[in-house]
């Protein structure tokens, strides 16, 4: 199992976020690893993770420039070695306890890409603003009409995919911003992949940030995903 971590100017959590995946790991029977990718960061994200995989080599850290979320994710998943490929933001906003809803579907056969949801039946939403959350059902009235028509929760950041899921599709992306979530469920559907949404209990705190203008980005970048499909850039994505 690969829990695959974005990171961008995180010190302030780094480090409870490792120990909260490791202590949750140590009491089950998975085999594990944590790759965190920093992002650039010009805080000590980056040190405190080199620290800590000195001590576990079961967590790893991979250097990037400041490209966006998109991109951190997408080379964290494609590095990854494990079977299943979870990934987490760096704030657990959706507790690691969460983990076995999105397991158990892959392990049943029923699903290649399981994805968190704020909609689905069990879920709970807690601490969110009512503009984030009128923001966020106006921008998934946009990603179901012109992307992933049926699929309630494109954003919320905790998602499980196999390898052979994440190894199929990662490749072709090309969004680095916050349309990547939709990049890779367009492409995943595209591909044959089977989707599932289970519902979460997501906790928001004071450091969850999305602003105004990475939303607008987003749907522009929504209609740049139909003009790719459009002009036939992702045409080699298929399933294996």
């Amino acid at each position: 199992m690969s829990v695959v971590v974005p990171a961008f100017n995180e010190e302030s959590r780094i480090n409870r976020l490792i120990e909260t995946v490791r202590s949750y790991f140590d009491s089950t029977r998975l085999s594990w690893e944590l790759v965190i990718v920093d992002d650039g960061s010009d805080d000590g994200t980056a040190t405190m993770v080199e620290r800590a995989s000195l001590a576990d080599s079961r967590v790893r850290l991979i250097r990037l420039g400041h490209r966006g979320k998109g991109a951190a994710v997408r080379r964290g998943l494609m590095e990854a070695r494990g079977a299943c490929r979870f990934m987490a933001d760096a704030d657990l906003a959706v507790s690691i306890d969460h983990l076995p809803r999105f397991l158990e579907p892959i392990q049943a056969g029923a699903a290649d890409v399981v994805i968190s949801s704020r909609e689905a039946a069990g879920s709970e939403r807690r601490g969110e603003s009512w503009r984030r959350h009128a923001l966020g059902r106006a921008f998934n009235a946009a990603v179901q009409a012109l992307a992933v028509p049926g699929i309630k929760d494109t954003q919320c950041g905790f998602k499980m995919l196999t390898a052979a899921a994440a190894e199929a599709i990662m490749p072709h992306l090309i969004f680095d911003g916050f349309a990547f979530d939709v990049e890779m469920l367009f492409l995943a559907r595209r591909a044959g992949f089977r989707i599932r949404e289970v519902g979460v209990i997501c906790e928001y705190g004071p450091g969850t940030r999305v602003t105004a203008g990475q939303g607008i980005t987003a749907f522009v970048n929504i209609l740049g995903i139909r003009w790719n499909a459009f002009r036939g850039r992702y045409a080699a994505v298929s399933a294996r």
